[in-house]
């Protein structure tokens, strides 16, 4: 089973990259964390998608801690990786978003995987959920959503962007993106519509389970994209939209799955300290090796 990484972002509201930052009690990336955690539910093949800059440090760094049984592909997303008879040649910042980044790894993959961002910390048991769900689906092509409880996703520090899943019982409906969530006074509140929620919805984390077909769905929004954006200079092809709309297509169905797992992120700088603690109190309770991979040479 394969776990894709997506550690290609700048971390521009947390001020340096915080994929690298060292939150374990020895330094271990947040990454590090999620990866051990895969490994420990049978997922054998780690994929990183990272900056250009960053590929070679990244597979040095992890090559020398995973196990030999381990496959790993560390990957760049670049502005130039699109699909035949695109181009571009103008002004960006930053490659086209988050469906291009696992678009990038479309020739190493070729069976269902798990995507998540490597700046979150999504607990054990959703390894174990993602996995069995992928061992035992009957689904041609399967996907699913492994959904968090509003409430516990929320910062202290400021406002937050999450999706929050309409469902049809066991089945995701939609996604519907709330972009300036915070706590107030016993409930949640979006600052942005001014909608109120009682914090027990279920949002998206960014963790899917996906079948490969989604690289070429992948492929036609991005295509889609050049022939219908206005803004190309900064607009991105997101995951999540790729995959509703393969939903209103009937192109895929997708299972939610609640992880009832612990999450947390570090969106801005004040939000370290909150993981160090964590990392630390889990390791001291035995949850985790010191160091992380003192059991895999």
């Amino acid at each position: 089973m394969t776990l894709l990484l997506m550690a290609a972002g700048r971390g521009s509201r947390y001020g340096k990259l915080k994929q690298f930052d060292d939150l374990g009690p020895k330094g271990e990336f947040l990454m590090e964390f999620s990866i051990y955690d895969a490994l420990q539910n049978g997922f054998d093949h780690i994929v990183v998608i990272t900056q250009k800059s960053n590929v070679d440090f990244l597979r040095s760094h992890l090559s020398e801690r995973l196990p030999d049984s381990v496959k790993l592909d560390v990957l760049a997303q670049e502005l130039q990786d699109l699909p035949e008879g695109l181009t571009y040649e103008g002004p960006r910042p930053k490659p086209w978003g988050t469906a291009h980044a696992v678009w990038t790894a479309r020739n190493v993959i070729k069976n269902p995987f798990v995507v998540i961002n490597a700046d979150d910390y999504y607990g054990k048991n959703s390894y174990a959920r993602a996995g069995e769900y992928m061992r035992n689906t009957t689904a041609s092509n399967p996907f699913a959503l492994v959904a968090y409880t509003l409430e516990d996703t929320l910062s202290e520090y400021g406002t937050v962007s999450r999706g929050v899943c309409e469902q049809d019982e066991s089945m995701l409906k939609a996604v519907v993106e709330r972009t300036k969530l915070i706590r107030k006074n016993g409930y949640v509140k979006d600052e942005d519509s001014g909608l109120q929620f009682t914090g027990e919805e279920l949002v998206s984390m960014n963790y899917w389970v996906c079948d490969p077909i989604l690289f070429d769905h992948i492929e036609s929004a991005i295509t889609a994209f050049f022939k219908e954006s206005e803004s190309l200079e900064t607009g991105e092809v997101y995951l999540p939209f790729v995959i509703q709309d393969m939903l209103q297509s009937e192109s895929t169905k997708v299972d939610v799955l609640e992880a009832k797992s612990h999450w947390f992120g570090v969106t801005y700088a004040d939000d370290k300290e909150k993981a160090v603690s964590a990392l630390y109190n889990m390791t001291q309770e035995g949850q985790y090796p010191s160091p992380l991979w003192q059991d895999s040479e």
